[in-house]
């Protein structure tokens, strides 16, 4: 039922439109008229303004039968850098991006599958309960948009996001929570060559810290990383000042404090042997999830994947996504695979047969709903 030569037509189309993240201003219109086009009511709301982008989330309701069940379709609109002036090169049934930028499956693909998942209901006049499509700015980075979105307006309870890497059938169910840790090292300037003693190295502090920190995979539920350290001003000068940014993760909450807590007490202990001021900051920056295999909406995917032979097998992921958003406000979210591979690289390709498989199995959740 899916129209594979169309959503291959309408994948091109979206990863042609620039969307950096809060610069999706043209994504927007983009998605606003062809949601418009197929029968939805379309607005936008306020959180480019909130997050200080140029488009807010682009927000469609489809009314149906209140008999059936209520659906949100998601996907999110920017992508990572390289993404401006994307050519893709199509290959028999993969495309890849022209390799100086990214391809913009992530989630041109997701963005095209709800597209295409729309058109099929309204071509063979699908029985359906209300379907509401959100489309997301800002997911890079931050998953700001969903963040953003006033859920309280919103009336499904069940969400269906189409933003993960891998075969069609994979669902991912559950995910991290993530916190950012945020150190700001004060030390004492000083010449380097003429009097260091007086001088107090923020960059040592940082680096003994960092030196003690357990990072990389802490267990198979938990992952630590520094990934960026930025400080001083010249070779003969005593850095005063250095901020480093970290972040712990982990599917577990007891196991996320004690990897957070770990990391912020190297950076106290280095400071205190060195006299030296650090500031720390920890932000939860998302919450975890988990819908365990007997939840409803996992039981209504698994029958989906049946009656259209895509064969569906829970997951979980390291990574944050908008599914952890919508779970932390009420609405059980799962993360479908669309078949696109090595995401937010030059080498990044979309498997379309993948993507169809993907579309066929939300256009039966839909029925089945």
């Amino acid at each position: 039922m899916v129209n594979k030569e169309r959503l291959l037509q309408t994948f091109l189309e979206i990863v042609r439109v620039n969307s950096q993240t809060k610069k999706e201003r043209a994504m927007a219109d983009y998605l606003k008229a062809k949601l418009q086009e197929l029968g939805l009511a379309v607005t936008e709301d306020g959180a480019g303004e909130a997050i200080g982008g140029n488009a807010g989330n682009v927000i469609g309701v489809l009314k149906g039968s209140a008999e059936k069940k209520a659906l949100l379709f998601s996907a999110h609109m920017d992508r990572v850098a390289p993404g401006e002036n994307i050519k893709a090169v199509v290959e028999d049934d993969i495309v890849r991006s022209g390799g100086d930028t990214i391809l913009g499956s992530d989630d041109g693909a997701g963005l095209a599958g709800i597209l295409e998942l729309l058109r099929i209901i309204r071509e063979r006049q699908i029985p359906h309960g209300r379907i509401e499509v959100v489309f997301t700015i800002a997911e890079e980075g931050g998953l700001n948009g969903a963040k953003s979105l006033d859920t309280e307006k919103l009336q499904a309870k069940h969400a269906i996001i189409l933003d993960s890497t891998g075969k069609a059938g994979t669902v991912i169910n559950r995910a991290p929570a993530q916190d950012e840790i945020i150190a700001k090292i004060r030390g004492r300037a000083a010449h380097a060559g003429v009097e260091p003693e007086k001088g107090i190295n923020a960059i040592l502090v940082a680096a003994k810290a960092v030196s003690r920190m357990q990072l990389g995979r802490l267990d198979a539920e938990t992952t630590a990383n520094i990934g960026v350290i930025a400080g001083g001003t010249a070779t003969n000068i005593i850095p005063d000042y250095v901020e480093v940014r970290g972040e712990a993760r982990s599917l577990r909450e007891e196991k996320l404090v004690r990897a957070t807590e770990a990391m912020a007490r190297e950076f106290m202990a280095a400071a205190g042997e060195e006299n030296a001021q650090v500031d720390l900051t920890v932000n939860r920056l998302y919450p975890a999830f988990h819908l365990p295999e007997e939840h409803e909406l996992l039981q209504l995917v698994k029958r989906a994947g049946e009656a259209c032979d895509v064969p569906v097998t829970l997951m979980s992921t390291g990574g944050g996504s908008d599914a952890n958003i919508f779970n932390g406000k009420g609405i059980a979210a799962v993360n479908l695979a669309v078949g696109n591979e090595e995401v937010h690289t030059v080498n990044e390709y979309l498997v379309l047969p993948e993507l169809v498989k993907t579309v066929a199995l939300a256009v039966k959740i839909v029925e089945l709903a």
